[in-house]
């Protein structure tokens, strides 16, 4: 399976996993000239940006500690983007969250950070 396989089947079952905690999918692999996100979800009147990361080596560090600020500020680049082009959502307040997966002893683990990071 290609990497970009696999990073994909991670966001899918992030989104999932975002789902049954009561967020509702707006966007998946919302892509723009300024960056990318991988899911953009809905909990109320909140629009939510997504970044998913997996790590099954902790060797450099954990899923969280990949999303620089240079990938923060991509982020919310195409994030301003998505909003200014769809205008239903203007009206949105916002929230840049991160969802950490690990794989360990058989079981993937879940860890969601709501306002990761702000704009």
């Amino acid at each position: 399976m290609l990497a970009s396989d696999i990073g994909k089947s991670y966001e899918a079952n992030a989104q999932r996993w975002l789902i049954r905690n009561g967020l509702e999918t707006v966007a998946r692999n919302y892509r723009c000239r300024l960056g990318e996100i991988d899911l953009i979800m809905r909990d109320a009147q909140i629009l939510v940006f997504v970044e998913v990361r997996f790590r099954n080596n902790h060797s450099f560090g954990g899923p969280f500690e990949s999303i620089t600020v240079r990938k923060q500020k991509r982020i919310i680049l195409a994030a301003n983007h998505f909003i200014t082009s769809h205008p239903g959502f203007q009206t949105y307040a916002c929230r840049f969250d991160a969802i950490g997966i690990t794989y360990a002893d058989g079981q993937h683990k879940y860890d969601w950070i709501k306002n990761a990071f702000s704009a």
